[in-house]
């Protein structure tokens, strides 16, 4: 059994760690209403737009829409993957899934893009430093990387990622660009997922708004898209920053949370053990003291 003095030195130590954790679990709660009701207006945002867009691409003039830039499907050579990830440590198992997710995303795109034994070449995008440092252990090829984006990140950050994409995608040098980040479900559940970014898809069947009416756009409506697919690209960028941000605050308060009630439960423990140490030694004492003084009358 340890002895009273190490217990309690033990018990200090945990005390410490159970009052560190429990600030930070504060400040993420306290950051996260926030990161909400911003994640929330960016996603109603993203799909008016999205609305939109997609009105036009499948309208009455998606026929005139092959020579846009954004829209062209071309042999792929170069994948292009960003990952957003937390910028910040103690997020519990969020950074995990999402660097499998990455890993396993793009082994799947080499897999699926490979042709007469061409295998496209990976290149990626590196927002948020837990990511990054994943890529560099791994050895992969790293464009670019933006990092210390805090929990308010503004759209000059996702516009500054979104510059180097569509810089990349227009000059030819990415054929495919995917999108790996953190959905936000809820509190408790963070879910990596992949989207393609670029070259934009037009909607599935079943996704499709049909339209019963027809539109007179002005300016036309093919001027129109080109103007809105690059803000499309960085709305979406910007809502996707600000779903990383919301789950990784979450993950981080439910990590401490989880940390603050390990701690004092290893303080109850730690508590009852240093109590029996301390009647041991009492009792010792006592039994000691009986035998000096019965010694003493013999």
């Amino acid at each position: 059994m340890s002895s009273v003095r190490e217990l309690q030195r033990r018990i200090q130590s945990t005390r410490n760690i159970a009052k560190m954790t429990k600030a930070l679990q504060m400040v993420a709660s306290s950051k996260i209403y926030r990161a909400q009701l911003r994640m929330k207006q960016s996603r109603l945002y993203a799909e008016r737009l999205k609305t939109l867009v997609t009105c036009l691409e499948i309208g009455q003039y998606k026929d005139t829409y092959r020579d846009i830039a954004l829209l062209q499907q071309r042999p792929i050579q170069n994948i292009g993957i960003i990952v957003m990830s937390p910028d910040r440590t103690l997020c519990g198992a969020l950074p995990g899934m999402l660097n499998r997710m990455t890993l396993d995303v793009a082994r799947a795109e080499q897999k699926r893009y490979t042709q007469h034994g061409h295998i496209p070449e990976l290149h990626f995008i590196a927002v948020g430093k837990r990511g990054r440092d994943m890529l560099v252990r791994t050895n992969q090829h790293i464009v670019a990387e933006f990092t210390n984006y805090g929990s308010q990140p503004s759209i000059d950050d996702a516009i500054g990622i979104a510059k180097v994409a569509l810089d990349a995608f227009l000059h030819g040098n990415l054929d495919l660009i995917l999108l790996v980040y953190p959905h936000f479900v809820s509190m408790v559940n963070q879910t990596p997922v992949t989207i393609q970014l670029l070259p934009i898809q037009a909607p599935a069947h079943n996704e499709q708004v049909h339209q019963k009416k027809e539109y007179i756009y002005e300016p036309d409506a093919e001027q129109l898209l080109e103007a809105l697919l690059p803000r499309y690209i960085n709305i979406k960028l910007y809502q996707s920053l600000l779903e990383t941000v919301a789950s990784e605050l979450a993950a981080q308060m439910l990590a401490m949370k989880s940390a603050t009630d390990n701690a004092n439960d290893l303080l109850k423990d730690l508590t009852l053990a240093m109590n029996k140490a301390r009647q041991t030694t009492i009792t010792t004492q006592i039994l000691e003291v009986v035998a000096g003084a019965n010694s003493l009358d013999e």
